[in-house]
């Protein structure tokens, strides 16, 4: 007398069964689009630093330098710590102003003489 089976363990057999054979294709399926992934995210990254064109138009770049001497002129973009520390002052324009145009400030130097009012 062949044995019955209840609906429940033939749906989990075939379940099973197909599964297994799905599965393969699905893990390479998923791999191929997290590689595509990771390749569009990397791509994105390295793109500015392999434009060749763009890198040789650039200017090259100057090793950043201590400054020890600083005049104060019209194009100046910034003051020097150390002409801060000397003067007390903190802008190009109060400086320009109390010391003139063109005042030179060198490190480790005494200050340049204070304009006439």
């Amino acid at each position: 007398m062949p044995r019955t089976l209840d609906i429940d363990t033939i749906i989990s057999k075939a379940v099973a069964e197909a599964f297994q054979k799905i599965a393969p294709a699905l893990q390479r399926h998923v791999a191929s689009l997290a590689a595509e992934q990771l390749e569009t995210a990397l791509s994105v990254r390295a793109t500015p630093a392999l434009r060749g064109a763009a890198r040789r138009t650039r200017a090259p770049v100057r090793a950043r330098a201590e400054i020890t001497q600083w005049v104060t002129d019209r194009r100046a973009r910034r003051v020097p710590k150390f002409v801060i520390g000397a003067t007390g002052l903190d802008t190009k324009k109060k400086i320009v102003a109390k010391y003139g145009e063109n005042a030179t400030f060198e490190k480790g130097k005494p200050l340049p003489k204070a304009k006439a009012a």
